[in-house]
């Protein structure tokens, strides 16, 4: 069961990348040009940081992991990528709250992989 534990080092740090966001969004309407400069580049490597959990998901299910990672992640990804869509139309009405949508579910998903054991996938 390594994938669970790449699985669940990888979905913290996706959660952790996904809280800087509104950070550095914050920051910007402070008055800093440097944190959207920064914010463009963190979203993108979010999607794609996504896509490296949702392999990894797909490789634990296959080993006898639970097959709902894999929903949830794929579901957290369609959402990046239109939260990025978003964000290059300037389409706030979307970004902000979906934005917020997104670090909640990020959040939930890295808790409930870290509580899942290894006897909890196995039975699923």
């Amino acid at each position: 069961m390594k994938s669970l534990a790449v699985l669940r080092v990888v979905a913290l740090t996706h959660a952790v990348a996904v809280c800087l966001q509104p950070v550095l969004a914050g920051s910007y309407l402070n008055g800093s040009g440097t944190a959207v400069r920064i914010h463009e580049p963190i979203g993108l490597s979010v999607a794609f940081l996504c896509l490296g959990q949702l392999l990894i998901a797909t490789m634990w299910w296959r080993g006898g992991g639970r097959g709902r990672a894999v929903l949830l992640t794929a579901g957290i990804l369609v959402a990046e990528v239109v939260q990025v869509s978003m964000g290059y139309t300037h389409n706030l009405v979307l970004h902000i709250p979906l934005g917020i949508a997104l670090v909640g579910s990020t959040i939930a998903f890295a808790v409930w992989i870290r509580r899942t054991t290894r006897s909890q996938a196995v039975a699923a």
